[in-house]
């Protein structure tokens, strides 16, 4: 489940963030937020690089995901061992390759935890509107495509991490996450896809 700390963290994260935005940048950050997309189901495939200090290799995974607006993720890890990550707005759910299930975190516990779910779909859609008020927003056009380099503004949130990287067009295309540790995580994004524009049957009692 080492693969998976980038979304603890940024779970973590998302219980800290209000949705406002900063008066930086406002005419670029309107920009990218009029062009990126905003689909009710968003599928593609991920692949993920975490490189820990210390370590000459990085840790690899390969897998898919769905994002449902207002319903939550399925990241499902392939390579190298199948598992799969389920988050909603009530809770995030761990299952392996067995079929075992273990609740990460509920939000009958953490109330906050219901933040999570957009947080996400913010990182995947580029909504600096969500994700700014405990950020120093860099926002940045670069013809059709687009970098937001985001550093945390509170001493708390700069100790989980450095920084935040997101570079996309009408996609996001990659995330990158340094850690205050210096581990860092490159998740590149492919094949995304609107269609088909509904859960099936099985993505739908997954996410229940």
């Amino acid at each position: 489940m080492k693969l998976f700390a980038p979304l603890r963290l940024l779970a973590v994260v998302s219980l800290c963030l209000l949705a406002s935005a900063t008066s930086a940048a406002d005419a670029v950050i309107e920009s990218i937020t009029r062009d990126v997309a905003r689909p009710a189901v968003l599928r593609g495939s991920f692949s993920q690089q975490k490189q820990v200090a210390g370590f000459r290799n990085p840790l690899q995974s390969q897998g898919r995901f769905v994002v449902a607006h207002q319903r939550g993720v399925i990241w499902s890890t392939l390579k190298p061992f199948p598992s799969e990550m389920v988050i909603t707005a009530d809770r995030i759910l761990s299952r392996q390759a067995d079929g075992s299930t273990r609740v990460e975190l509920d939000a009958r516990e953490q109330p906050a935890m219901r933040s999570v779910n957009a947080t996400l779909f913010a990182l995947m859609s580029g909504d600096v509107q969500a994700l700014s008020s405990q950020f120093n927003v860099d926002a940045r056009r670069e013809g059709a495509g687009w970098t937001l380099q985001l550093t945390p503004k509170s001493a708390m949130l700069a100790k989980a991490f450095t920084s935040l990287r997101l570079r996309g067009d009408r996609y996001v295309r990659d995330v990158e996450i340094v850690e205050a540790g210096n581990d860092r995580t490159l998740i590149t994004f492919s094949a995304l896809t609107e269609t088909p524009a509904t859960l099936s049957a099985e993505e739908a009692a997954r996410l229940d």
